[in-house]
């Protein structure tokens, strides 16, 4: 490798943009305008894309999350918001290893975007933390989908990996109606919905009837 090789390496880790700027440059300076202007507006969308997707399981970010949700004021024919946890991840970690905690998240965002309504994503909220974002479905549905998620990944063949190996998931669910969308009191209402389903024993979906906590509860 050349050293000019290796500057350019360089400067694209300092600048990860800078190579593609250079590129256009050498483009319009051989009056190729529309190809420099399709360079720059492609490596552009490229990278607002990244910039909104977890770089470990290629899901949406909390960045992409806050966005959207502030984006929506009004939930039209209501927004359901669950947030889900991964059961005693730390122990995953300290017995198999950080390379397989890092599998079972991947594998466990692939389990949960599984049977998502139209609309519906799921985003990584933070560390072994995720958010399952249901706008536009009744309660009812709401609650069958986060209880299929559930399922799915207690059901997974988790001891392929490793002879005693298990993976579940506790939930929270919150729902807002139609009307005005309080995000930060959703979220609220969701985190402590997932401390119920912990307190119920995990593996588990919590959610509101009527003003009343209700469990779904399958605990190990």
């Amino acid at each position: 490798m050349t050293d000019i090789e290796v500057m350019s390496q360089q400067e694209a880790l300092a600048d990860p943009f800078g190579p593609h700027e250079s590129i256009a440059g050498v483009l319009a300076a051989q009056g190729e305008w529309r190809q420099a202007y399709e360079h720059l507006r492609t490596a552009l969308d490229r990278a607002r894309e990244e910039s909104l997707r977890d770089a470990l399981t290629a899901t949406y970010n909390r960045r992409f999350l806050d966005l959207w949700l502030a984006s929506r004021p009004r939930a039209v024919n209501g927004l359901a918001l669950a947030l889900v946890d991964l059961d005693l991840f730390k122990r995953i970690n300290d017995t198999f290893g950080h390379p397989a905690g890092d599998h079972v998240l991947r594998r466990t965002v692939s389990l949960l975007r599984d049977g998502l309504p139209p609309g519906g994503f799921c985003a990584r909220y933070g560390g072994e933390e995720f958010a399952l974002v249901l706008p536009g479905v009744p309660p009812g549905t709401a609650l069958g989908v986060a209880e299929r998620a559930r399922d799915r990944v207690a059901r997974h063949s988790w001891p392929e990996l490793a002879t005693g190996f298990a993976v579940t998931v506790s939930i929270g669910l919150a729902y807002q109606p139609s009307g005005r969308v309080d995000v930060p009191h959703q979220l609220k209402q969701a985190d402590r919905l997932l401390y119920a389903a912990k307190h119920a024993g995990r593996n588990a979906v919590a959610y509101r009837e009527r003003g009343d906590i209700r469990i779904v509860a399958h605990g190990r």
